[in-house]
């Protein structure tokens, strides 16, 4: 490839970066915008690519620019690789958030991991009736004998399982798909606010999409202040939507973040390629995670998040 060539690549590996920098920060809820942002890191990259070119070609212009670029980009992403747990006291309670792909994930394999992780709440999506009687029979409801739940046909159905009693129990109107509220009252805490949330995937409608995300972020805001939140959910949304990180813009924040986790992609697993995008989010109030990552579960669409958190 001619030098003129190897330089119209770079800048367009550039360009394509920045692309991804401006998808990062656009609150646009146009489709095809909404679904680019979920690939946003991906793009980022190919900065560093037009990097390596223009430094081969003495282009240091477009050195200049892509050094820039990768700078920015890297402010935007840098932040899910530090851990930001500076305190090590609280009640450490173990969560877990699963997306169960209607009948698709296996009962047992889900009740395994909740015996061996020693989890103490679990919220789920996508939960139907003949779910609940799998998990029923896998032993579930021995681990976490106390349930909200509102199981649905396909995608609709939520569930909040505890360790501990649930009381304060509300299920959200004027959804398409399922989200629940309750409250567990956890040993050496006192009450804590449990939510599960699952808004339309962005293929629905970005605009029902936009419109939930921010439907949910009130009921956040409305949540009570005066002790620990948890809140697990399949949001169909990545860090790099700025839509999703306004819901951990003020005194919430993403348990990934928190723990430097980095981006924990969970989705898609029934693809013939990994998993591309991080959907499924634990979020925190009044509490702070110290380690999260991702678990698989065989039959499902979706990794599940664990968590341990420290509530405060």
């Amino acid at each position: 490839m001619t030098s003129v060539g190897l330089a119209l690549l770079a800048w367009l590996a550039t360009l394509t970066g920045a692309a991804g920098l401006a998808l990062h920060f656009s609150g646009s809820s146009a489709r095809m915008l909404v679904l680019a942002a979920s690939v946003a890191p991906y793009l980022m990259v190919a900065a560093v690519i037009g990097l390596v070119l223009f430094v081969a070609l003495r282009h240091w212009i477009g050195v200049g620019v892509a050094i820039v670029v990768i700078a920015a980009a890297a402010w935007t992403q840098l932040p899910l690789y530090v851990s930001h747990s500076d305190k090590d006291s609280g009640r450490a309670v173990m969560v877990m958030q699963a997306n169960l792909l209607f009948d698709g994930a296996d009962p047992q394999t889900l009740v395994d991991q909740v015996r061996a992780r020693k989890i103490e709440v679990l919220t789920v999506n996508e939960l139907t009736p003949a779910t609940v009687d799998g998990l029923g029979r896998a032993g579930l409801d021995r681990l976490l004998p106390y349930r909200h739940i509102s199981p649905g046909r396909t995608a609709a159905g939520t569930g909040i399982w505890s360790r501990y009693p649930l009381s304060d129990t509300v299920e959200y109107d004027g959804f398409v798909l399922n989200q629940l509220s309750a409250t567990a009252n956890i040993p050496e805490t006192g009450p804590v606010t449990v939510y599960a949330f699952h808004p339309v995937p962005p293929v629905f409608g970005t605009d029902v999409w936009a419109d939930e995300l921010s439907r949910l972020h009130g009921i956040l805001d409305r949540a009570p202040t005066n002790r620990p939140v948890i809140v697990g959910g399949d949001f169909n949304a990545t860090y790099d939507h700025s839509q999703y990180r306004a819901l951990v813009a003020g005194r919430f924040g993403d348990a990934a973040e928190q723990a430097g986790a980095g981006h924990l992609v969970t989705y898609p697993t029934d693809k013939r390629w990994p998993p591309l995008v991080g959907i499924d989010h634990i979020l925190l109030a009044n509490g702070r995670a110290i380690a999260v990552e991702t678990v698989g579960l065989p039959g499902a669409d979706h990794r599940a998040l664990v968590a341990k958190v420290l509530l405060t």
